[in-house]
């Protein structure tokens, strides 16, 4: 009979791990991936962790703690994007993460159930060089680490009768921190900047994003700020928000945000930030048409 427990469970592997067999013939490729599953092996024992299986390319730890895990993975992908070894013309070799924390059953050095399952599913949302995880695992994060997480989409898993709240790990903290003394700075100016707002216009609805509002989403679930329907739109399809005095589009979508500036510019911006300036035209999953019902209409005032 096996034991249950409540733990974190992390699963690490290596993005395009068959591309490099093609190009670097199989000794090299193996050395690479070697290295990284090294790698990924050194950041669990550091941080309290397990390793419960390597499978191929993949690592699949657990840890007493969330902070544990992402510690640990913010670890792996930290010394694997920045290792000397890993570079493949000028590229460097990457490593995708998923996590989750939950019950499991712990039997013959192996985990199963549920928990277990959707960890793995963590894995295959992300791309190289993320760490996605669920609401179960930032639940139960510290204050710090929370604050370096952000929901990116709500998505149906298989296995899951719900559906599940995904969210991004921002693990590259550095670049967090620095921007600190800049917000700060910008709070002090306060004062002397003139007030400006953002004022989105669909369908009879209007949404301002200002000092007192200063963010909102937008997309075809409900709950959104901005509700927006269509079979290219995702359920929570991107956000607007200031950041030093900024308004900001934050996509999360599947398909992307399109912007049309007022004097005909078009950007796209999928699973990416974009800065949003004077007025135009928002399209959500497709390039917006001033004729279009769809369209959402922005404006930024002073």
């Amino acid at each position: 009979m096996g034991n249950e427990a409540e733990l974190a469970i992390v699963f690490a592997d290596v993005v395009g791990s068959m591309k490099l067999y093609e190009q670097l013939g199989d000794l090299k490729a193996r050395e690479m991936v070697a290295i990284c599953i090294d790698t990924m092996r050194q950041a669990t024992e550091q941080h309290d962790g397990t390793v419960i299986k390597t499978m191929g390319d993949e690592v699949m730890s657990t840890f007493p703690s969330a902070d544990d895990a992402l510690n640990a993975a913010a670890q792996m992908q930290k010394q694997i994007s920045t290792n000397p070894a890993l570079k493949v013309n000028e590229h460097s070799v990457a490593i995708r993460i998923g996590c989750n924390y939950g019950p499991v059953v712990i039997e013959n050095r192996d985990i199963f159930g549920s928990a277990v399952h959707t960890a793995n599913r963590m894995t295959s949302q992300a791309k190289a060089g993320q760490i996605m995880t669920t609401s179960a695992l930032v639940d139960r994060l510290s204050p710090d680490w929370r604050a370096c997480v952000r929901q990116i989409d709500i998505a149906t898993v298989k296995g899951r009768s719900s559906e599940l709240a995904l969210f991004e790990v921002l693990w590259q903290t550095e670049d967090i921190t620095s921007m600190v003394p800049a917000i700060a700075l910008a709070s002090r100016n306060k004062s002397t900047e003139k007030p400006h707002r953002l004022r989105l216009r669909y369908q009879g609805q209007e949404v301002i994003v200002d000092e007192r509002r200063n963010n909102i989403s937008m997309g075809r679930a409900e709950e959104n700020d901005l509700v927006v329907k269509g079979n290219l739109i995702s359920r929570l399809h991107a956000r607007i928000e200031i950041s030093r005095n900024k308004f900001m589009l934050i996509d999360q979508s599947t398909n992307g945000t399109f912007v049309q500036g007022k004097d005909g510019d078009e950007a796209f911006v999928r699973r990416d930030s974009m800065q949003i300036r004077a007025e135009g035209l928002i399209g959500l999953g497709k390039a917006p048409d001033s004729n279009s019902s769809q369209v959402i209409r922005y404006i930024c005032e002073e």
